[in-house]
Formats: C-alpha cells, sequence, structure tokens
C-alpha cells in the first residue's frame, strides 16, 4: 500500500466517508467534513502510522490530502 492508500485509509475510517470519494485535490475540511478537532486527531494519527513530527505551524499549509501525501512523502525515511 503506497502513502496515498493508507491516507485515504486513515481519513475514510476518521471522517466516516466512502474511501472512494477521497482524491488527492479533496480539502479535508470542505470536502470531506473534517472539523479542526477531526484534523487534530488525523495528524496525531498520520505522525504515529508514518514515524514523522508535523509542526503546528505546518498545520494551515496541509488543507488537501495531496497537501498532507506529499508532506509525509517529504518528511519520512526510505
Amino acid at each position: 500500500m503506497n502513502i496515498f492508500e493508507e491516507l485515504t485509509q486513515i481519513l475514510a475510517k476518521q471522517l466516516r466517508v466512502d474511501v472512494e470519494i477521497i482524491e488527492g485535490s479533496s480539502d479535508i475540511m470542505e470536502d470531506l467534513g473534517a472539523d479542526s478537532l477531526d484534523v487534530v486527531e488525523i495528524l496525531m494519527i498520520v505522525e504515529e502510522q508514518f514515524n514523522i513530527s508535523i509542526p503546528e505551524e505546518e498545520f494551515p499549509n496541509l488543507r488537501t490530502v495531496a497537501d498532507l501525501c506529499d508532506y509525509i512523502e517529504t518528511n519520512t525515511e526510505n
């Protein structure tokens, strides 16, 4: 499973949405219905799942699924 697929599974589970509707361009709050608490919970899960740290100042830059996927790819060791 690649990072995008893992991320869509996390988002679908946390936000109770169908994984099929999640696209790279999906805005996590606007399109997928996350509120600010959901976003914090998702980011905590992502940090644990991918063994990375996401500084709070990065949160506003991680609006879409693609933004978050790119951040994970850039900050994980291969």
